[in-house]
């Protein structure tokens, strides 16, 4: 796993090339049914376009299409732009208004590629960092101020089952796995019991 930029809300921006404009919306994205759902919205918007030109990039899951324009030339150049910038887990959505004139295959990977690079320039894209949910198991006695210190810390607490004993499920960025054990360590006096599971991403 690695990081990741992603956005927290859709950005629309509108360039030009040779009098065809094109109106790029990017959005986030965690599922293939939210990017089809976004897709869909976008299409609704604007039904007299000449194209509406789509790319999703959603965990190791790419798609692109090109609707209508020669093949290559609008859903690939998308789908490259938004992983050269290192995104993930988005949807873009360009529009083209034909202006009369043909911008040949090269000048429409241009066009469509540039639509959505000048679209991510103007973002304010969220990264995305690789982390464990991490389960600390400890007995009744301890769980309320463990639970005090976490809530405290600054690493989420995603779950909390009780049963014979207290399993708090913790959110740990990579980079602090280790801190994180040393700390809940001397917290508990070592009575703590500290099982990775599933490997996630946090807002970093």
């Amino acid at each position: 796993m690695s990081s990741y930029l992603t956005l927290s809300a859709a950005i629309e921006h509108e360039t030009e090339a040779r009098r065809s404009r094109f109106v790029c919306a990017v959005a986030p994205a965690r599922t293939p049914a939210e990017a089809s759902a976004f897709i869909a919205e976008r299409r609704h918007l604007h039904p007299n376009a000449s194209h509406n030109c789509t790319a999703y990039v959603i965990g190791d899951d790419r798609k692109g299409d090109d609707d209508g324009e020669p093949g290559g030339t609008a859903g690939t150049p998308m789908l490259q732009a938004l992983t050269g910038r290192g995104f993930n887990d988005v949807v873009a959505v360009v529009t083209r208004y034909f202006g009369g004139t043909l911008l040949g295959a090269g000048g429409l990977v241009r066009a469509y590629s540039s639509a959505v690079t000048e679209t991510l320039d103007q973002a304010q894209p969220t990264r995305m960092i690789p982390a464990t949910l991490i389960h600390v198991t400890v007995a009744h006695d301890q769980a309320g101020r463990i639970e005090n210190d976490l809530r405290a810390s600054k690493h989420p607490i995603k779950d909390v089952s009780y049963g014979s004993k207290v399993v708090f499920t913790v959110a740990v960025s990579d980079d602090e796995t280790a801190t994180f054990t040393d700390w809940l360590a001397t917290l508990t006096a070592g009575r703590a019991q500290v099982t990775p599971g599933n490997r996630i991403h946090l807002e970093g």
